[in-house]
C-alpha cells in the first residue's frame, strides 16, 4: 500500500480533485454492539433476522470531506456507472461559475481522481470503456488488493452503522430516512483524525 501511495503522490494526479468511492449495504437486521448476558454464554438479540435491505453508493472528497451518497437497489456495474454519472455531473456544476461554462469542463476542467476498491462491479470492461467515453475527466485508481480500510469512505459507512446499531426500525422506509439524514443532510459528524485501521468511537451525530 505505501508503495502505491508514494507512486500516487509523485504523479501528476496530485493536483486532481480526489474522491474515494464505494458501495455498502444497510438492512433491518438489528446490530448489537453491546448487550448484557451471563458470563460464558452467548445471547441472541431479538429481531436480528428481520428482512429488508438496501444499498448506498457514495464518495468522499479528501480536501474538504464533502460527501455524495446515492441509494441503489442493487450493486451492479450499471448502478456503479449511474452513480458515477450523477457524481460527475454534480462536480461539473460545482466547477462552472460566472467565468466558466459547463460545456468547457472536458476541455479545461480538472481531472477527477476516483479511488476505488477492487470489487468486480468497478472493473467490468464494458463499464470502464463507457466511463472513458462519456466521462473523460475521470481517472480511476484502484487500491492495492486486500486494502479496503485505506479508503477514507470506510469511516463514513462505519460511523453510520455505529449510529444505527441497537435500533429497531418499523420499516425499511424508516431506515432509509435516517440513513439519508445521516449521509446527505449533514447529521453525521465524523472524527476524521481517527486512524482508519482503528475505527472505534468514530461517531458524533447531531
Amino acid at each position: 500500500f505505501w508503495e502505491w501511495q508514494r507512486d500516487l503522490k509523485g504523479s501528476s494526479l496530485l493536483k486532481a480533485a480526489k474522491w474515494q468511492l464505494i458501495e455498502v449495504p444497510f438492512s433491518l437486521r438489528v446490530r448489537r454492539r453491546k448487550t448484557w448476558t451471563k458470563k460464558g454464554s452467548r445471547r441472541k438479540a431479538p429481531g436480528e433476522r428481520r428482512k429488508g435491505s438496501f444499498s448506498v453508493m457514495g464518495g468522499v472528497r479528501l480536501s474538504d470531506k464533502k460527501r455524495i451518497v446515492d441509494f441503489i437497489s442493487k450493486g451492479t456495474g450499471d448502478s456503479f456507472f449511474s452513480v458515477l454519472r450523477g457524481f460527475y455531473n454534480e462536480v461539473k456544476q460545482e466547477w462552472a461559475g460566472e467565468d466558466k461554462s459547463i460545456e468547457d469542463f472536458e476541455r479545461i476542467g480538472p481531472k477527477i481522481l476516483v479511488i476505488l476498491d477492487n470489487a468486480s462491479i468497478h472493473k467490468k470492461e464494458e463499464i470502464l470503456e463507457k466511463i472513458g467515453r462519456e466521462m473523460p475527466n475521470i481517472v480511476l485508481e484502484f487500491l492495492p488488493p486486500y486494502s479496503p480500510d485505506y479508503n477514507l469512505i470506510e469511516l463514513v459507512w462505519h460511523s453510520a452503522k455505529e449510529f444505527i446499531a441497537n435500533r429497531l426500525f418499523e420499516s425499511i422506509e424508516d431506515l432509509e430516512v435516517l440513513v439519508h439524514n445521516l449521509l446527505n443532510e449533514g447529521q453525521l459528524v465524523i472524527k476524521w483524525d481517527r486512524k482508519i485501521k482503528n475505527k472505534g468511537n468514530t461517531v458524533n451525530a447531531i
